[in-house]
């Protein structure tokens, strides 16, 4: 199974003090070097952590593909012809929530989709939709001419989170059932969204999905195991004194 690595939130960090550290970048070629297989980011229209000119120096210095999230706007749409990344995936978009909050609704975009999405495919960007479990949406998806599905796992780990383990095996069930479903139909199933060390492991074993992205909890976990490095490197420099 294939991670991407979303970075969005180190773009979060920096954007705290709207100052230059940490760059995503850099991080993007950390993930890079751990053996990360692709590099996620969400630009979003307003812009709240990573934006396109993040996008442009990572798909322009990492040798692994990039992955866009993005809304289906037309401006969303120019920057992907624009920068060319390996693979887009539509995602719904609100500017009041914090994060994603569900699925992206083929059905009621079909007739929109399937003019939107041409001139991606054209230029050769695989085109992945961001989508709830759902037998109808994974049907609409292969009508929009959709290569693959990125399954919402947001409402397993919600019940992870709240240790409600009878809605945890509800959810597991109805990702096996879609990841069967759309492999049957022929796209490749991919999975994300509020996925942890701790609740990760089940996922995995869904043979279908083939790769998960995951950004929150590897940026936060990233804070504390690399804090101690930090602090001594930082005091290194102090005791040096030159």
């Amino acid at each position: 199974m294939r991670l991407g690595v979303n970075i969005d939130h180190v773009a979060t960090v920096r954007n705290a003090r709207r100052t230059f550290e940490p760059d995503p970048v850099y991080a993007a070629i950390l993930a890079q070097m751990a053996g990360a297989d692709q590099i996620t980011l969400h630009v979003r229209e307003d812009r709240r952590h990573v934006n396109e000119n993040d996008l442009k120096r990572i798909i322009e210095t990492v040798h692994i593909p990039v992955n866009l999230e993005m809304a289906p706007t037309e401006e969303m749409k120019n920057i992907a012809l624009s920068y060319r990344p390996n693979r887009i995936t539509l995602v719904p978009e609100k500017r009041e929530e914090i994060t994603t909050e569900g699925g992206l609704d083929v059905v009621s975009l079909k007739g929109f989709l399937k003019g939107y999405l041409k001139p991606i495919k054209e230029a050769g960007i695989e085109v992945s939709l961001f989508i709830d479990a759902d037998l109808n949406q994974i049907k609409a998806s292969v009508e929009v001419g959709a290569d693959a599905i990125e399954l919402h796992t947001g409402p397993y780990a919600e019940a992870w989170n709240s240790f409600n383990w009878k809605k945890v095996e509800e959810e597991l069930s109805k990702l096996r059932l879609a990841a069967k479903f759309a492999k049957s139909l022929g796209l490749r199933v991919y999975a994300g969204h509020g996925l942890t060390y701790h609740n990760v492991k089940p996922i995995t074993q869904i043979e279908e999905i083939e790769e998960l992205n995951i950004g929150h909890s590897i940026v936060a976990n990233a804070v504390l195991l690399g804090f101690e490095k930090a602090v001594k490197e930082m005091l290194k420099l102090l005791k040096e004194r030159i």
